[in-house]
């Protein structure tokens, strides 16, 4: 039962696009071996490294969220970034695999069979992958804490996306290639169709196995900086500082780091306080800053420690800092 409820705080996103590609890319599949199509084959690829990579990263995202232990005092939070580092290592080879494939076509291109069963198949693939891919713009919106709706979730999702947790930037820039992939896909069989140019298939092909390629390498990036340990998004830091000044006893920040670890962030920080205070009062208005800072649902600990004050204002919110756009 532990381990089903550890399942259900895995990341929505990815959970939702594992199970959608997992049916695309059997219908996909089944679709490449009737027809013969090269671009079909590379969409059926592309769709079971997403399934394959989101299956882990959801499991992954699940795994991250394991209460803290004697051995691991500070949680499991990377261990998302791992997951994904091995998804986007799966996501490299497929994008071999697929640009290999094209080349082969264009070398020997070849009149692919069933246009209509390729053509039915190709618009469920973009039917399914765009209603995957609004799920993680919603996804976005609702990490960064953004404030957009309808239509406007579009743009916010791009404007806020590098605040989202990585189970949902991965299913965010997958899912945009799986989409574009399955349009291009669908342009590619019927061009080579209508024009009898069949090595187009072959183009097609090899532009989908690119894009995988471009989108392992910022995918890889991201996740390895998260990895050896990086600080949160200036956003982030100035919400903490934000909720920590809030508090009428509290004058000055001396130092302030907020470290991000998949989707949570650890706090540490040195803070002034009024003068005149006993050691008693002081201890308690510390620990006061500390659970308002830990009502915040993305921050997993907080440490806090207490100065003598300079007289030097250290700490200035920057109210031209980005925010999330909606």
């Amino acid at each position: 039962m532990g381990f089903i409820r550890l399942l259900k705080k895995g990341n929505v996103s990815s959970g939702v696009a594992a199970a959608g590609n997992t049916g695309l890319a059997i219908i996909k599949f089944i679709a490449a071996f009737v027809s013969g199509s090269g671009a079909m084959m590379a969409t059926a690829i592309h769709s079971t490294a997403d399934a394959t990579n989101q299956g882990l990263v959801f499991f992954g995202s699940a795994l991250a969220e394991k209460e803290p232990t004697k051995r691991f005092p500070t949680g499991f939070g990377r261990v998302v970034n791992l997951f994904v580092l091995v998804a986007v290592v799966v996501i490299a080879i497929m994008a071999y695999e697929t640009v290999l494939k094209g080349w082969e076509i264009i070398q020997h291109p070849e009149a692919s069979t069933s246009l209509w069963l390729n053509l039915l198949i190709l618009a469920a693939a973009i039917i399914v992958d765009g209603y995957v891919l609004i799920k993680a713009m919603k996804e976005v919106v609702k990490e960064s804490r953004a404030e957009a709706s309808g239509f406007k979730i579009v743009p916010a999702a791009f404007k806020n996306v590098r605040y989202a947790a990585p189970p949902t930037r991965l299913v965010f820039w997958e899912d945009i290639v799986a989409t574009f992939g399955a349009l291009l896909a669908l342009i590619t069989v019927l061009a080579s169709y209508w024009t009898g140019l069949y090595y187009l298939d072959g183009v097609g092909t090899m532009l989908i196995g690119i894009l995988l390629f471009i989108i392992a390498i910022k995918i890889g990036y991201e996740n390895t900086l998260g990895l050896i340990g990086i600080a949160a998004p200036k956003m982030v830091e100035e919400r903490v500082a934000s909720l920590i000044l809030q508090d009428d006893d509290v004058v000055d920040i001396r130092k302030l780091r907020v470290l991000q670890e998949g989707g949570n962030f650890h706090v540490e920080g040195y803070i002034e306080l009024k003068e005149g205070l006993s050691l008693d009062q002081a201890d308690d208005i510390k620990f006061r800053v500390i659970e308002k800072v830990q009502e915040d649902e993305d921050i997993t600990d907080v440490t806090i420690g207490i100065v003598e004050t300079d007289h030097t204002q250290n700490w200035v919110i920057d109210e031209q800092d980005p925010q999330p756009e909606g």
